[in-house]
């Protein structure tokens, strides 16, 4: 069992992290990884269907980004809104946080709003003098290794082409490759788990399972519940739909409709209830979504596979290339 930090380790050179989507969603590379075989292909993205036999279904995340990224009037600070407490309350996190103590106050679109708590991770409670909708006006707020302010393109390159439920504040990006095209080709329903700060956030402590994971808002319709019981496979895209299926479970053999919210925290050793294939992004040393495919794929088969990315010169993280486990 590897329960340590440091056993999710690995060197990834800078000039790797992809700063910019590909011109075509479907252009990304796949590395193919066979666990019984313990073997590794390189191949295309376009080649998902390929993989793909009669039975098998695709479950996306169909979470929407929100434009939650604002600035205050001068500039000095950045807003990340998270949540609406109430008319005129919002969580959120602020950089620099030096500046925005407890009563500090600021203007956003010429609403003044001032510092009344801070929460754990160095989450902001700000109320606001009257009402403020800061999606009306805001960015995607792209990931910090994206060294670059988001851009237009991001505005539609930072959603997948099937995003329809607006919640999160970062994109589940295996289903970035996947094309009106493509989709239409393969088996797939849809779940929603709206993606929260928490998948930026390091794991501070040396043994894993100390770590605890936010809790994100997730749903699963009946629609997809019944084919995901018809199915013979599945195929999750993305760690966050893998974190739906395995929180929700089955009730006597069978997935039911749910809405809830989920903090499943998924490392080695790990029995995998739902998920039989899992298509993922290539994910931060020491992340907790790469302690998610090595209880998949075992640590240190993906391990061998991330330094074989690394020598292949795959693209790395959100903007990236892919990884299909089978």
């Amino acid at each position: 069992m590897s329960g340590r930090l440091s056993d999710y380790d690995y060197h990834l050179p800078e000039q790797l992290i992809a700063q910019r989507p590909l011109p075509r969603r479907d252009d990304a590379r796949m590395m193919v990884l066979d666990r019984a075989q313990e073997t590794i292909a390189h191949r295309r993205f376009i080649d998902l269907p390929e993989f793909v036999r009669q039975g098998d279904l695709l479950v996306l995340n169909d979470t929407r980004v929100l434009p939650a990224r604002r600035f205050s009037d001068d500039g000095a600070v950045e807003f990340l809104f998270l949540e609406q407490l109430d008319a005129g309350c919002w969580k959120c996190l602020v950089k620099p946080g030096r500046k925005m103590r407890p009563g500090v106050s600021t203007k956003v679109d010429g609403v003044l709003g001032q510092v009344e708590e801070i929460c754990g991770a160095g989450e902001r409670i700000v109320r606001f003098d009257r009402p403020i909708d800061p999606y009306r006006a805001g960015e995607v707020p792209l990931p910090p290794y994206l060294r670059r302010a988001p851009e237009a393109d991001d505005a539609i390159r930072y959603q997948t082409v099937y995003a329809r439920v607006p919640g999160a504040v970062a994109a589940p990006t295996a289903g970035l490759h996947f094309t009106p095209e493509l989709l239409t080709e393969l088996p797939h329903a849809f779940v929603t788990l709206h993606v929260g700060t928490g998948t930026f956030r390091p794991v501070q402590s040396e043994m894993i399972a100390e770590h605890r994971m936010h809790a994100e808002r997730f749903e699963i319709t009946a629609e997809t519940a019944e084919a995901i019981n018809a199915a013979d496979r599945i195929l999750a895209v993305g760690t966050t739909s893998v974190r739906v299926l395995e929180a929700a479970g089955c009730r006597e053999g069978r997935l039911v409709p749910q809405k809830g919210a989920t903090d499943i925290f998924i490392y080695p050793p790990y029995e995998f209830r739902m998920v039989d294939r899992l298509l993922t992004n290539f994910h931060l040393p020491r992340s907790t979504l790469l302690m998610l495919v090595a209880a998949f794929a075992g640590r240190d088969f993906v391990l061998r596979a991330y330094e074989e990315a690394v020598r292949e010169r795959y693209r790395f993280y959100s903007y990236g290339d892919c990884m299909l486990i089978c």
